[in-house]
């Protein structure tokens, strides 16, 4: 298991539900956070829990929906720490479609900027100063969902991610990886309260390919394989999955 104490991890989505637990998580490991939400209010309370063990955290604000205050975070970050572990956590679902055959276009458009260009956009930001250093690590929220017309511009968009993320993986060199995990369907805003799995059991399948070694690379998972599962344990089924 890597060792990632004192490295700077990027959390978007951070203030609540699964960004939230990666955010804990990574901490409870000696990580230092940026916790990124659409208001600072929104993460204070999980910074002050991160600083009393003694981590360092830097808040962000930014509309991932809106490329320039992608761009004036980005700036932010870069002027303050460097990113080695990048969470594109953060991501946006519409209602599910009553009729499929009258698609409002703006739920699309809406869902891309979210789901599909602010990663990309974080992923070319921060990507050139991991090759640079020779160790980056990159875990793109994915979902099953994609295969259900009902959530059609949500799945298309979680279904392009896929695609971009395999892409940038094909041409990485050295210790740098980008993964794709499923966290599965979860209580949490964005999941429903009738959803099948409590928002804790995303931990350690949303952080298990943070800690893997650089073999780790292009895969396509499922959180909930791991719950449940010790972290070191689960280092072992990623290995064995990733060996299928």
């Amino acid at each position: 298991m890597l060792d990632v104490s004192g490295k700077w991890v990027l959390v978007t989505g951070a203030s609540r539900g699964i960004g939230r637990q990666i955010a804990l998580a990574m901490a409870k490991l000696g990580a230092n956070l940026v916790l990124q939400s659409r208001n600072l209010q929104h993460t204070h309370d999980l910074a002050q829990n991160i600083k009393a063990m003694g981590n360092q955290v830097l808040e962000v604000e930014a509309d991932l929906a809106n490329p320039v205050d992608i761009a004036k975070m980005v700036d932010q970050i870069k002027g303050q720490v460097t990113i080695d572990i990048l969470f594109n956590n953060a991501g946006y679902q519409f209602s599910s479609q009553t009729n499929l055959w009258h698609v409002d276009s703006n739920e699309y458009l809406e869902s891309y900027k979210i789901n599909v260009i602010a990663p990309m956009l974080l992923i070319e930001a921060f990507l050139p100063k991991m090759l640079e250093q020779g160790f980056g690590r990159i875990i793109n929220t994915t979902s099953g969902i994609k295969n259900q017309p009902e959530q059609g511009a949500y799945a298309a968009s979680k279904g392009a991610l896929d695609k971009i993320s395999k892409d940038y993986a094909n041409k990485l060199i050295g210790n740098i990886t980008i993964n794709l995990m499923d966290p599965g369907w979860i209580q949490t805003d964005l999941g429903g309260p009738n959803a099948s799995h409590e928002v804790e059991t995303v931990i350690p399948g949303m952080i298990v390919c943070a800690l893997a070694d650089q073999s780790i690379n292009g895969q396509w998972l499922r959180a909930q394989d791991f719950a449940g599962v010790p972290l070191d344990q689960a280092l072992v089924v990623l290995m064995d999955k990733a060996a299928q």
